[in-house]
């Protein structure tokens, strides 16, 4: 007896947390969720939780031009963080969002460890479910290292945002680090309770013309299917130490259709990012939410649960 798609049960665990499915439509490619969910035929009810677009203690306005710039298989861009301000974010942002339909989750920014504390203090206390932690952040009282590029100094955010709340603080770890697995190890040390595997890669594109980089901060964060393949792996690298410790991964980088998804499940996704999707297909969640019943079905699993990790050696 085969078992009917309407019975397949997309519901997954994270972080303590209960999503409706798998999908978590990442930050800085929804805004702060209001604009994204007024799209005609966009169902909340498809979406697991949404990551606001990230914040900061202070206000911020961003990169200058050109920000965002369309690659072969993929986009550029180095929107710079430009953000209100997550005081007025927790004030006149949150109280809008449709809460009852799907979890909103917060992005985490800042240029040294007490603006990371600060606001995961001023979150705290705010309807948000969960803190992602954006560790690609250069730390100016280090001269502008990136945090997510030092093992050490990941932990050390994560370390200092842990006493400030009691909301499940998800690390989103960098490509571009030599050793994904070990940032990774000492994040869970420090008290992450979730894993974001990955954030972009670093890359730039130039105008001929001109002979000038077309971003204008020269370099930006590239996404898109281009970068599936290193997601695939950095989350394979990552899924033994992660899994030793209960800590759930949210896959993510490249993810734009059902088999894109199935994929990153095999490989140990616990939840499933979408960003760049969004661009080329607004309304993406329901094709990928289908396109996973049907796969379940087909191969006689009544649960996405069942089908996380199950990638064979």
């Amino acid at each position: 007896m085969t078992t009917p798609t309407t019975n397949i049960d997309l519901s997954t665990s994270f972080a303590g947390l209960t999503l409706q499915t798998p999908l978590v439509l990442l930050s800085g490619c929804v805004g702060f969720g209001e604009e994204y969910t007024r799209i005609e035929g966009f169902n909340n009810r498809d979406v697991g939780a949404v990551i606001l677009k990230g914040t900061t203690v202070e206000p911020r306005m961003g990169n200058t031009p050109h920000r965002v710039y369309e690659t072969p298989s993929g986009m550029l861009n180095a929107i710079g963080l430009q953000n209100p301000g997550t005081r007025y974010v927790i004030d006149n942002i949150l109280p809008k969002l449709p809460h009852h339909q799907t979890q909103f989750w917060a992005n985490a920014n800042g240029s040294s460890l007490e603006d990371y504390a600060e606001v995961a203090r001023m979150y705290d206390d705010s309807p948000v479910t969960a803190i992602e932690i954006n560790i690609s952040c250069p730390n100016v009282k280090e001269g502008g290292v990136h945090f997510g590029n030092d093992p050490v100094m990941a932990a050390k955010v994560v370390e200092a945002m842990r006493p400030m709340t009691s909301k499940p603080l998800i690390t989103k770890l960098s490509p571009n680090n030599a050793d994904i697995a070990e940032t990774a190890r000492l994040v869970i040390e420090a008290g992450t309770d979730g894993l974001s595997v990955i954030n972009t890669l670093v890359g730039m594109a130039v105008d001929i013309e001109k002979r000038t980089p077309i971003i204008g901060n020269i370099s930006g964060g590239l996404s898109g299917p281009a970068i599936k393949p290193v997601a695939l792996w950095k989350i394979h690298q990552t899924r033994a130490i992660s899994a030793k410790h209960h800590i759930p991964i949210l896959g993510q980088g490249g993810l734009t259709t059902p088999n894109d998804a199935i994929e990153f499940a095999i490989t140990g996704a616990d939840a499933l990012g979408l960003g760049t999707g969004l661009f080329y297909d607004p309304l993406i969640c329901g094709k990928v939410c289908d396109g996973l019943r049907d796969y379940l079905k087909e191969h006689h699993m009544k649960s996405y649960n069942e089908l996380v990790g199950c990638l064979q050696s």
